[in-house]
């Protein structure tokens, strides 16, 4: 009995494990908001929206958030010049936008977003900037981040140029 009890236990206790280390990096992303707090709060702070929208089946939406969000310097940075938002393309849960009534899943059409994970950019007033669509490195996802969140592309700067004039 004790054989058979041990040969349960030490698997168990390893799956344990495991899905603690997984839980524990998905803690280490950013400070999500969600969409109503989220604008709220963007609003206040005079600092752009980024908007993951993600649906729970999306392997790139996971990858995402495994390979980007969960980077230490990507999370210092999004905290310093971004208020994140999340939402899932399908859910209903309820949302207030520019006087509106809607779901997570409508503003998601709204939006235009027919892909995931696909990344949405407000201004602090919560107008449209621009859609990123698809996964990025996370270089690459910071100089679009940087981009947009220090105004080139408002001043309406070619991304090309930009990328030249920053460090590798």
């Amino acid at each position: 009995m004790n054989r058979l009890l041990r040969s349960l236990v030490v698997p168990f206790a390893t799956a344990l494990a495991l899905i603690g280390f997984a839980g524990a990096a998905h803690a280490a992303g950013p400070a999500w908001k969600d969409w109503n707090s989220g604008l709220k709060e963007a609003g206040t702070a005079g600092k752009p929206v980024l908007v993951d929208v993600y649906t729970d089946w999306c392997g790139w939406c996971k990858r995402m958030d495994r390979d980007v969000y969960s980077r230490p310097e990507m999370i210092d940075y999004l905290s310093r010049n971004w208020v994140v938002v999340r939402i899932d393309a399908e859910a209903n849960t309820p949302a207030h936008y520019q006087g509106h009534e809607t779901t997570e899943a409508q503003l998601a059409g709204q939006f235009g977003v027919n892909s995931y994970p696909t990344t949405v950019m407000l201004k602090p007033t919560g107008d449209h900037m621009v859609n990123v669509p698809g996964y990025f490195p996370a270089g690459d996802f910071k100089t679009v981040l940087r981009f947009i969140a220090e105004g080139h592309m408002e001043r309406g700067e070619r991304f090309e140029d930009f990328k030249k004039t920053i460090a590798p």
